[in-house]
């Protein structure tokens, strides 16, 4: 280990080896760094290794005077926690999930000669989002532009790729702004846009149009990119799922709707009829929800709640209501 004070060492020694959410502040009382893990005791520990994993962890022992926990029932509490206190609090170690709102929209415009999408902060008509990499939808602009105009038809959308973008009039932009609303409500429209163009690639190199190929790969990677973005969520928006989590003593459940938890209880002991009795509570609770809901953080939440869901067996997610 490197050198740590006599009081760094005390609280080592008695942190817990349980899920929760860690602290590391400045000889000011600042906290300069908030982070989780499924066992605090073993992921503090890290950071005082002689060879820490990260050159942030370098820097950032030097300023630890003091560390606080909180220990939470599942590693899920601990991550939602951790997104909370760090979007309030805004540590200067900390990198992400703290600037949400610098994430952005991408809208399909009205007419104008060369811009038929743009970005912009607040959502209102026509725009899909929100994406955390303002740059990569800056770049996914840049190139569609290369294939506008673009139209719908009965077997998917018709493109031509131009080495410069072209000024569109009325007509060609109505067009074009059709087939991309058309594209973006329905990630069906979208999957078959990256096959087109996974195809354009695959004849452009075959024709030893490297470039233009590369254009294409650029395009077909955008258009993934904003697929995952807009309708990652679409299961979870459609369904209520209960989550059953193993905690230390007994389990804790979770009613999930539209990507929220809307309740969670802690049974050292759970039977059928105390799981009715949740999920009853819960669909109670769920009426009473706020629609006011912040997107752009939301979204980290959700985040959250759907790579968990993800990672979990399949028996921990019991109900679909």
């Amino acid at each position: 280990m490197i050198k740590v004070s006599e009081k760094l060492k005390e609280q080592l020694h008695t942190l817990p080896e349980l899920p929760g959410v860690y602290k590391m502040l400045d000889s000011l009382g600042n906290i300069i760094y908030i982070g989780k893990s499924k066992c605090l005791k073993k992921r503090v520990k890290s950071y005082f290794v002689n060879s820490p994993k990260w050159e942030k962890v370098n820097k950032l022992v030097l300023f630890i005077d003091n560390i606080e926990y909180e220990v939470t029932d599942t590693h899920l509490e601990a991550r939602l926690l951790e997104c909370e206190l760090i979007k309030s609090i805004k540590p200067s170690f900390n990198s992400q999930m703290k600037h949400d709102k610098n994430y952005v929209y991408l809208k399909v415009n009205d007419f104008n000669n060369y811009n038929s999408l743009s970005i912009i902060l607040d959502r209102e008509d026509n725009c899909y989002g929100p994406f955390r990499r303002k740059h990569s939808i800056y770049d996914i602009i840049d190139s569609l532009k290369h294939i506008f105009p673009m139209e719908k038809t009965a077997e998917g959308f018709e493109f031509d790729y131009h080495i410069l973008p072209i000024p569109l009039n009325r007509d060609t932009f109505e067009i074009n702004r059709t087939a991309l609303l058309e594209l973006f409500s329905d990630n069906v429209n979208m999957e078959i846009l990256t096959k087109q163009l996974e195809s354009k690639m695959k004849e452009a190199a075959s024709c030893y149009k490297f470039e233009t190929a590369s254009k294409y790969r650029d395009m077909m990677e955008g258009i993934k990119y904003l697929n995952n973005g807009i309708f990652r969520y679409d299961h979870m928006f459609f369904k209520d799922i209960v989550l059953k989590i193993p905690a230390s003593t007994g389990y804790k459940l979770f009613f999930v709707s539209k990507g929220q938890i809307i309740h969670k209880e802690f049974f050292p002991i759970l039977n059928s009829r105390q799981m009715n009795s949740f999920i009853k509570k819960s669909k109670k609770q769920k009426i009473l929800l706020s629609h006011n809901f912040d997107d752009k953080a939301g979204m980290d939440f959700r985040d959250i709640i759907y790579s968990e869901i993800l990672s979990l067996p399949k028996e921990c997610i019991l109900e679909t209501i």
